[in-house]
């Protein structure tokens, strides 16, 4: 990326509008350029035509759009396909495309690596190497093959969206606004781990569903498996949400792995009823993946099946997340670019 040029994916109007007042166009330039990016999707200045020459030509001396293509694509057997895209600083982040009948999921990335080490996750063993720009979240829709087929963006790839909260907030902006995609903002998960006044300003500032990642009702256990929760713990987490309104659009969910022998018991399955009362919310029942050097094990299908079943029968809703994508390493907790930096650097 030509870092003397700024990045036109990721501005707001009012930006735009200021730029372009400064190389001296009309300030109508900066609606045309929103709608060549967000509608149109050009990947070169030069095809915005309704944009004098002169003025691309200034564009081109100052900006680049920002769309980074693909570098590696990987297709799983269930058709879930695993992208590599470039950053802008010259790093890599993973991206999961989902496809299941009449929906398409893309999971997307806010950071390469991540801060919270997670005892099962290996995005955290890899470490944390740098937040995302604005413009490398959105260039994972913007410059994603399948993209119009696309029906839901969930915040669940590498790092943690509360970490990045500010570069998170103005994608999610972006993709819902009007002079960006027009999403519903029902079309958008944001996952957390749930980090002390970023998770606040979070459910403040969007209309975003958000998904947080429980994994254990019991603040000792958790604080083994997420080290956050030491910071913030579940506890005080449920507490906050309980503060906002679940009731209608916009959706609560709690995201639980299941560990065999671990947290796979009816007692947990009652700590999670007692926790959550009077909250409006669901949980998504995840299977676990093994990782090299982790001694956690996958949880039995039946064992899944009465906990799921316990939880509904007793009014909260459960479901058991199909897993997709393991065969490419594209599965929950699987992602990781740790080595592809040393495998791409030129």
């Amino acid at each position: 990326m030509d870092n003397a040029r700024k990045v036109l994916i990721g501005m707001t109007p009012d930006e735009l509008k200021a730029e372009v007042r400064d190389l001296g166009m009309p300030a109508f330039t900066a609606g045309q350029i929103m709608k060549w990016l967000y509608t149109k999707h050009v990947r070169d200045i030069d095809e915005m035509t309704d944009v004098s020459k002169a003025n691309r030509e200034k564009l081109k001396e100052n900006f680049t759009i920002g769309c980074m293509e693909p570098i590696e694509r990987m297709q799983s057997v269930d058709g879930t396909v695993k992208y590599l895209f470039p950053t802008a600083n010259g790093k890599f982040v993973e991206t999961v495309y989902i496809p299941d009948h009449d929906r398409a999921t893309l999971c997307v990335s806010c950071q390469v690596g991540c801060k919270m080490n997670c005892l099962f996750c290996q995005t955290g063993k890899q470490g944390f190497e740098g937040n995302l720009t604005a413009a490398d979240i959105l260039n994972q829709i913007y410059s994603l093959p399948e993209r119009e087929n696309l029906t839901n963006v969930v915040f669940m790839g590498q790092g943690e969206p509360m970490d990045n909260l500010d570069n998170v907030l103005r994608a999610t902006q972006i993709l819902t606004a009007k002079y960006g995609y027009e999403w519903s903002p029902k079309r958008i998960t944001v996952s957390s781990v749930g980090l002390k006044n970023k998770l606040k300003r979070f459910l403040d500032e969007s209309d975003c569903h958000v998904a947080i990642s429980m994994h254990s009702p019991l603040h000792e256990q958790r604080a083994t498996l997420i080290p956050a929760e030491k910071q913030m713990p579940i506890s005080e987490v449920v507490k906050l949400l309980k503060q906002y309104d679940f009731t209608h659009q916009r959706r609560c969910t709690f995201e639980y792995i299941m560990f065999g022998g671990m947290n796979d018991s009816l007692t947990y399955a009652k700590e999670i009823l007692k926790l959550t009362e009077g909250l409006e919310c669901r949980v998504n029942l995840i299977r676990f993946h093994d990782i090299p050097g982790v001694d956690l094990h996958p949880c039995e299908t039946k064992k899944m099946e009465n906990f799921r079943d316990y939880l509904t029968n007793h009014g909260l809703t459960a479901t058991i997340r199909a897993s997709r994508g393991q065969d490419i390493f594209a599965a929950c907790g699987l992602l990781s670019t740790a080595k592809k930096g040393e495998h791409h650097q030129e």
